[in-house]
């Protein structure tokens, strides 16, 4: 059978298999020859926000044939930084350098979506326009517990937020709209929503954050409804089949976690699986869910809270989070996932795929060059297993 006759969450080898095929989407078709997706990693390598020559080599590096990447974190508007050197999607000069990024991904056979970022309250007025409070759902601050790094380098205290009133938030949801149309524009083929790890729409779901007595806050309905909105204008401005959502419920970061986690997951498919019905057919590119800790994989709780909602999602579900390639074949087998996301080893391992198809070593990751602004140590040289096939 041909990759290109395949129907949508159909394999050529089977669904028994990591290194197998497998289509996404139906106007929009991403035919993948693997389920090895590079996950979105913060590099901090943009100077001045604006993608370089480095950012173009790396992930050119990582691109394989029918493979899927999905960008480090990308800023939508002036109000959503909270890092040093992250590129933007909202200014012309930025568009024009992700189409040489796209480009070269697309020059490799693969396939590249630009994750969609705001970080909230996970900032500092040194990022802000004109010094301002970052903006969120609440007034509270992440505590000192957790530290933001400022643009020379030191760590700090994060510092205070300011609670959108209600009538703001339909210009931060035109943010993602046109941020959305201006991935497209640059040849991204999608993108994907970080709705996860206490940034901003995080900050919105979780009811141990958001403290909102209006419309966004209090029931699951209301909370979810900031989320719900961006969707309802990323599909009218993209299509829903170019669009994926990233969300983390159990996940505890920046003081951002909630009371119910798998009733927080399941409100958030409901209504994924609602506004899919209301499609006529399309679904969203995919759904990921980010468990387990930065260091450590997924513990037996967290599996099934996600075998929970992997049955209720009807569509392509994506995990991540500390996943080898061992683990990442387990959870194809058993049918948890569709797609497997890796980070950490997909930094250190610019050709991750052949060593998975080979059992070959993998490279050990440097976590001292993680977010060094270097354009080649610690991100464009780590060695293939033949250099002579190094781009």
């Amino acid at each position: 059978m041909k990759t290109n006759e395949l129907t949508e969450g159909e394999t050529l080898q089977g669904k028994d298999n990591l290194l197998s095929a497998y289509k996404m989407g139906k106007r929009v078709e991403l035919n993948l020859t693997h389920r090895v997706v590079m996950a979105a990693m913060t590099r901090c390598r943009a100077l001045d926000g604006i993608p370089n020559e480095a950012i173009v080599d790396y992930y050119s590096q990582r691109a394989t044939q029918g493979g899927l990447l999905i960008t480090e974190g990308t800023f939508i508007s002036p109000t959503a930084h909270g890092y040093p050197h992250c590129p933007g999607i909202y200014l012309e000069e930025q568009v024009e350098a992700w189409k040489k990024v796209t480009d070269a991904v697309h020059a490799k056979g693969a396939y590249i979506f630009c994750q969609l970022w705001h970080v909230g309250r996970a900032s500092h007025s040194a990022y802000q326009p004109g010094g301002a409070a970052p903006i969120s759902s609440t007034n509270k601050p992440i505590s000192s517990r957790w530290k933001v790094l400022l643009p020379e380098g030191s760590l700090s205290d994060y510092s205070s937020p300011r609670a959108l009133a209600a009538s703001e938030i339909p210009n931060i949801i035109d943010d993602y709209r046109q941020a959305a149309i201006n991935s497209i524009r640059a040849g991204f083929d999608g993108v994907e929503i970080h709705g996860a790890y206490g940034y901003l729409i995080d900050q919105f779901l979780k009811n141990m954050v958001n403290d909102r007595t209006d419309e966004y806050g209090g029931s699951l309905e209301n909370r979810c409804r900031f989320l719900m909105q961006i969707l309802d204008a990323l599909i009218e401005a993209i299509g829903i089949d170019r669009i994926g959502l990233k969300i983390s419920p159990t996940l505890y970061h920046q003081d951002a976690h909630d009371s119910d986690p798998l009733a927080l997951g399941l409100a958030v498919v409901e209504r994924l699986n609602k506004l899919q019905e209301d499609q006529q057919g399309l679904k969203l590119s995919h759904l990921q869910i980010q468990a387990g800790t930065l260091t450590h994989g997924i513990g037996e709780e967290e599996a099934k809270l996600l075998r929970e909602l992997r049955r209720a999602y009807k569509g392509t579900f994506m995990i991540s989070g500390g996943f080898n390639k061992e683990l990442g074949m387990k959870a194809v087998a058993e049918d948890d996932a569709d797609l497997i996301a890796y980070a950490r080893l997909f930094l250190s391992n610019p050709d991750l795929v052949r060593r998975f198809v080979m059992d070959a070593p993998l490279n050990v990751y440097d976590a001292a060059t993680f977010y060094t602004h270097d354009p080649v140590v610690g991100y464009t040289d780590y060695p293939f297993l033949d250099e002579t096939s190094k781009p």
